[in-house]
């Protein structure tokens, strides 16, 4: 079979998870041909980590690569909207980090472009594709819990200033709690129920500067420019109302990631920044909650939904992290601050598919053998 020739921009903390699936697990579906990054250092670790062949030294040289098929965009969100673009505009299709773009009006433009150069865009989060969402979906679709009524989604933390080694970005427009976690909370629902009519949001800022304590920055001051605490009400054309969290104020919380409540039980859905478990259900007469087994890819596969790109261009059909999806989310995450400033119930003006599953009662290696 032949394999998908694909190029990284962007060598930042996301490629340690990034790289490893992309040239030892999804190998045979992809071949990473070349990196590229500002920092040359970093393309240079890349290559010599992982065994790349190619360090490009811009991104145009990148895009001028007549043997790349995909671009996979890493780069910060302040770059999203921009550099996806310009992937398209080379004839490349696109894989971009979340967001799509950090506004709907370039996320549209976006959208339009693929269109009219008949390319695809699909992008992050692909976790949905891993074991412990799709076995939630199959839980789901089983009928075990009846039909979904109501559900909660709660991220909480303090924010990244103490870990990461580049925090100040996430107290910068295009981040804050709801663009760089609500991706994954946001995909999750749409894909366990489907399409969201409209949101309901309250937002607030808990603290107006940050002090960094990790050690390479410690001490260091940011100035928080986003909403920091992102609150409210979901509605699903399914009849389905979620309670949403996403919080960067928050100590501590005892509070479950993703939890489905529905006619005949409850569904209690794992952390969607993962691709495992635990997937657990509810149901009258049971003395307690009943843990499912998993089906799938259970580690830390990130790089799944460029594979499945690939195989979507291999065979013509939509790839399951496709551009639609990204819009819908994006969508979602403006209209929460959109319903808190203007005061309103706010209707998404998009709306999305859900993706179809993965082959059931195939191995997580057999899929990243043979694909679709």
């Amino acid at each position: 079979m032949e394999k998908t020739v694909i190029a990284v921009i962007g060598c930042g903390d996301i490629t340690r998870i990034y790289f490893p699936s992309l040239t030892r697990v999804l190998n045979n579906l992809v071949t990473l041909k070349g990196v590229c990054d500002l920092i040359p250092q970093r393309a240079k670790y890349a290559q010599d980590t992982y065994g790349i062949p190619v360090i490009y030294p811009t991104e145009d040289d990148v895009l001028a690569d007549e043997a790349v098929s995909i671009v996979v965009n890493l780069t910060q969100p302040s770059e999203h909207a921009r550099l996806n673009r310009k992937i398209l505009e080379s004839g490349k299709h696109l894989y971009t980090e979340k967001p799509l773009a950090m506004a709907r009006e370039e996320g549209a433009k976006l959208l339009r472009l693929a269109e009219k150069k008949n390319l695809l865009i699909a992008g992050a989060p692909d976790t949905f594709l891993g074991a412990g969402l799709q076995t939630a979906r199959r839980v789901l679709e089983s009928g075990r819990i009846g039909k979904p009524l109501s559900a909660v989604a709660f991220m909480t933390c303090h924010g990244h200033e103490s870990w990461h080694p580049d925090p100040e970005y996430y107290y910068k427009p295009g981040a804050g709690p709801m663009m760089d976690m609500g991706p994954y909370y946001l995909t999750a629902l749409t894909h366990l129920l489907g399409p969201i009519d409209s949101v309901m949001g309250s937002v607030g800022r808990g603290f107006d500067q940050r002090t960094i304590t990790n050690k390479t920055k410690y001490g260091q001051v940011i100035d928080v420019e986003v909403s920091t605490h992102v609150a409210g009400l979901i509605n699903f054309k399914s009849g389905a109302i979620a309670n949403m969290m996403m919080s960067f104020d928050v100590w501590k919380a005892n509070l479950p990631h993703i939890e489905i409540y529905g006619t005949q039980g409850t569904l209690c859905v794992p952390d969607p920044d993962t691709f495992h478990g635990p997937v657990r259900v509810f149901c009258p007469g049971m003395e307690s909650f009943e843990e499912i087994p998993l089906e799938g890819f259970s580690d830390n596969t990130r790089g799944m939904g460029v594979a499945d790109l690939a195989c979507a261009i291999r065979n013509g059909r939509t790839p399951r992290a496709h551009g639609r999806q990204l819009y819908h989310v994006l969508d979602a995450m403006e209209a929460f601050e959109d319903s808190c400033r203007e005061g309103i119930e706010y209707r998404l003006r998009s709306t999305t598919e859900i993706p179809p599953m993965l082959p059931e009662n195939m191995t997580a290696q057999e899929w990243a053998q043979v694909g679709d």
